[in-house]
């Protein structure tokens, strides 16, 4: 954006030294030398970034000055095949007027901000109908360029062309917007940038903002709309760099300003947002120049393997529960956040002057409308305005009630206030944040009624959430390195109130009945908003954040205004928030011992009614399509077999009424059919009735009956279930030892994963397997191929149609940048979680078959599975399996479950993968 000094540019390009050698070499050979100077060129060019990459190394946070170096190579070698061309290869001694040429540098090249790989975007300008001279040059600079390996992207235009197409098209005036001339006729660019600003850009500077904003939204739509993804774009994110030069561009173009240091003097930023905007775009450049050397292209993606290595390069280091590249990535959040404040202020100074000027020439403008008072702030056009400026300098406390106001009222806040808030933001000290009053106005923002989130997400931007909450502060852009998280804490957590609130709001009863309905009936709603506030405080200390936060929400909730129920109730909530999601996902719902132990924990209504609302909004607050109708399905079983047991004390039916009432449903749903469940339901037992439900113990009993009339020896049944959000598989066979293992490998070969699987042998010798499924991205099987190809797989594993071992380890794993992460597989065993089983719990790097792998290892073990839940949390999976013996007994012997352990262990192991990959 700004002129810079490059020092020791011989170092980088001797133009001088390079243009007398190539004169030499044609001088000696003439055009029989091209590929000698194409050498030299592809030489200077190697040797140029190699210096650049040199510096870089050495000052790693120098994104300006390697931008800038790299524009300055392109300068130089473009000049001297300008000159080349001219002078050797199309020499005209006297050109004519149409005989001219100007070479214009444009896009991040006219800024000279270049990466090591980003495309060389130049423009030719010619004064009128190109002469042949001018096309011969112009292709033969294109055709040097190209055999330098560098992307070009050109355009060769008169000038009358080049400023009706940019009257035209966004793209061409964006691009001449920031052009700088590079060598040739410099009384062209003249021409081309004072027409332009005369006759194209004068008059369109309202349209010019609202297609920019326009475009942008739009960018941002394709990159997850957040500037807190956890594999950002460096460039074409939120909060990245196209987002400042959006600014500068919108800037540039209103007050036809050069430079960003320009913006000030026009009133748009402060000396003191200008320097923010100057670090935080030197910061962004760095990156994505570390990006390219890494990549060896124009990689501008922050993935998460890329993550590790940019972080070492610019010198971040481990510190006690925070990694380096976590670290980093805080660092890299806090300035795309800092780019964010930045353009809410940018963008709504510009938005002002222009209503202003419109104003002054309206119909209105000698009619002066008054602002009203509300509570001693100016409301004026929807926006709030402090009235002085050392309003907030007189009572720090209305940095709280500033945005209370704007919640309750529905009010925006005028930039300038805004400004007046960043900067005062430092007197929020210790006796603001024990301030009852303030404290008493942060909860109202926090449980507000309107829209708490937008003013949370105001409040975190404007760097007055951190200091009023500093537990809060210290998660404030702070990434969690996994694949599950989509977003950093501080912005999981403002979705999170976000999402509570619209459930209060009963604009998410489809999805969250259940919770729907409770936060109606619970004791104290501050106190739900608070635990959703705290449920993640505590992460990136070192511990368990669970039990840290129950911490921080025993020191913080008296500070709050809440009695000392409601902080119990608060610490209890922060300490068990993962309860609910892991008991409903890792845990068989239908083992009562299940719910006895989960009912233990919760131990009153109130509690649990919490403890569901704060799980929901925590799993779909994670990123889009964590939440799914499976998961909604499990939480709500849990709840319901959990509330019935706190309201009567007991389960309400003992194991044979149960069996008897689940029989008598099935026999309803059944209708004509029902007598298959005295016929064929006496071969299951008591078990299988209690852990299925009754639409699939239907659909089992009739499958069955059929393919015993067809004496089928095999029969897969499959089925969308839209409640479930899975496909439903059901297979029926002659039992044997290794049967499931077989199943989970075809249906891993068909591209299927298992998210529930329940095995039950039958008393005649047959299996009745029942299965949910979904493909890799959390969809169900739905499509007749689909289904057609998963019957197929498991039908050709189970015959033994295929060699599964080899075939499996060559499946891509769906979650290819796993490998970025080091997950030690670990296997537990409970004894204590069932009454009849022992639950083996084994957590691993996720990758292709790991199920199937997993199934062998335990039939190898000689054990029997009688169900399995699978869930996967990004690149890591957690498989619960509940077994037993060949006799039907728990496991309890030390030695048996040290040999069950290391054959789990060498299953779920990274080198096993290898080995299988390698064969």
């Amino acid at each position: 954006m700004n002129a810079l000094r490059i020092p020791d540019q011989r170092a980088i390009i001797d133009r001088r030294k390079l243009a007398d050698r190539i004169a030499a070499l044609f001088e000696a050979k003439g055009e029989k030398a091209r590929g000698e100077i194409v050498a030299a060129l592809k030489e200077a060019l190697d040797s140029g970034r190699q210096e650049i990459a040199n510096r870089l190394s050495e000052k790693p946070s120098a994104g300006y000055e390697s931008a800038a170096a790299q524009s300055f190579l392109i300068d130089q070698l473009l000049r001297i095949i300008h000159d080349h061309v001219v002078e050797r290869v199309y020499p005209v001694a006297n050109r004519s007027a149409a005989e001219r040429l100007a070479i214009l540098a444009v896009g991040g090249y006219g800024r000279a901000e270049m990466a090591p790989h980003s495309d060389v975007d130049i423009a030719f300008i010619t004064p009128m109908k190109r002469a042949p001279w001018c096309e011969q040059v112009i292709e033969a600079m294109l055709y040097f360029l190209w055999d330098l390996g560098l992307k070009v992207g050109h355009s060769s235009r008169t000038v009358d062309d080049t400023l009706r197409m940019a009257r035209e098209d966004l793209t061409i005036r964006t691009a001449l917007l920031e052009s700088r001339f590079i060598w040739g006729e410099e009384a062209l660019f003249e021409e081309v940038s004072r027409r332009f600003w005369s006759d194209v850009a004068k008059g369109t500077e309202r349209q010019f903002l609202s297609e920019k904003l326009t475009e942008r939204n739009e960018r941002h739509k394709r990159m997850g709309d957040s500037r807190y993804v956890v594999e950002p774009n460096v460039k074409e994110g939120k909060g990245g760099l196209r987002d400042l030069q959006t600014l500068y561009w919108i800037g540039k173009y209103i007050h036809q300003v050069r430079s960003g240091s320009e913006l000030v003097d026009a009133g748009l930023l402060t000396k003191n947002e200008y320097r923010s905007f100057r670090r935080a775009e030197g910061f962004l450049l760095a990156v994505r120049c570390h990006l390219h050397m890494i990549t060896n292209r124009a990689e501008d993606r922050l993935t998460f393997d890329l993550q590790r290595e940019v972080a070492a390069r610019m010198n971040f280091a481990d510190r006690p529960g925070k990694s380096a590249v976590e670290r980093f990535m805080q660092f890299y959040f806090l300035q795309a956040k800092r780019v964010g404040s930045l353009t809410g202020v940018f963008l709504a100074h510009i938005e002002e002057q222009l209503a202003r000027k419109r104003e002054r020439k309206g119909f209105f403008a000698t009619w002066n409308q008054k602002p009203r008072r509300v509570r001693g702030y100016q409301v004026f056009g929807g926006r709030i305005e402090a009235p002085g400026d050392d309003w907030f300098r007189k009572d720090p406390v209305q940095l709280i009630e500033v945005f209370q106001l704007a919640e309750f009222e529905g009010l925006e806040i005028h930039p300038e206030t805004v400004r007046q808030i960043d900067r005062d933001s430092v007197l929020i000290k210790h006796d603001v944040r024990e301030d009852p009053r303030a404290n008493g106005l942060f909860i109202d923002v926090l449980s507000g009624r309107r829209d708490p989130e937008l003013v949370l997400r105001w409040m975190n931007e404007a760097g007055v959430f951190g200091r009023f909450v500093p537990d809060f502060g210290k998660v404030n852009a702070q990434m969690q390195f996994d694949m599950y998280h989509h977003y950093t804490v501080d912005e999981h957590t403002i979705r999170a109130i976000g999402l509570l609130s619209q459930i209060e709001r009963g604009l998410l009863k489809g999805d969250h009945p259940r919770a729907s309905k409770y936060i109606h009936e619970v004791a104290s709603r501050r106190a739900i908003y608070v635990a959703v506030l705290l449920h993640d405080i505590a992460k990136g200390r070192g511990g368990d954040h669970s039990v840290l936060g129950a911490e921080v929400a025993r020191e913080l909730c008296p500070r709050f205004g809440l009695d000392e129920q409601e902080t119990d109730l608060v610490a209890w909530l922060v300490l068990n928030h993962l309860l609910m999601s892991s008991t409903a996902q890792r845990r068989d719902l239908t083992d009562p011992k299940t719910i006895e132990d989960f009912v233990g924990e919760v131990q009153s209504l109130e509690r649990l009614r919490n403890l569901a609302i704060l799980t929901c909004v925590d799993i779909r607050a994670v990123g889009p399509g964590t939440w799914n109708s499976w998961k909604g399905q499990l939480l709500g079983e849990l709840f319901d077999a959990a509330e019935e047991r706190l309201r009567l004390g007991h389960m309400k039916h003992g194991r044979e009424q149960r069996v008897t009432a689940k029989k008598e449903t099935v026999a309803k749903l059944l209708g004509d059919k029902a007598e298959l469940v005295s016929r064929i339901g006496k071969l299951f037992a008591d078990s299988y009735w209690i852990a299925e439900s009754d639409d699939v113990i239907a659909l089992n009993l009739v499958q069955y009956d059929v393919a015993r009339s067809l004496e089928e020896q095999l029969s897969i049944h499959c089925e969308y279930d839209e409640e479930r959000g899975a496909t439903l598989v059901n297979v029926i066979a002659s039992d044997h030892p290794g049967l499931f293992y077989r199943i989970a490998g075809g249906m891993a070969l068909a591209g299927a994963n298992i998210i529930d699987a329940r095995i039950h042998t039958m008393r005649n010798g047959w299996a009745m397997d029942n299965f949910l499924v979904q493909d890799p991205q959390g969809r169900p099987f739905r499509e007749e191929r689909q289904i057609e190809r998963l019957k197929k797989s498991i039908a050709d594993a189970l015959a033994n149609r295929l060699e599964m071992v080899p075939r499996l380890a060559a499946q891509p794993l769906p979650i290819s940048r796993s490998g970025a992460f080091n997950v030690a597989p670990r296997v537990n065993f409970d004894n204590n979680a069932s009454g009849r089983f022992t639950v083996i719990e084994v957590n691993a790097r996720d990758r292709s078959a790991l199920l199937n792998r997993l199934a062998r290892a335990l039939f190898e073990s000689n054990l029997m599975v009688h169900s399995a839940h699978i869930t996967n949390y990004g690149e890591r999976a957690a498989d619960t399996f509940y077994v037993t013996d060949l006799t039907g007994e728990k496991i309890t012997s030390s030695e048996r479950l040290n040999e069950i352990s290391r054959r789990l262990l060498e299953a779920a192991s990274d080198e096993l993968q290898q080995q299988l990959e390698d064969a």
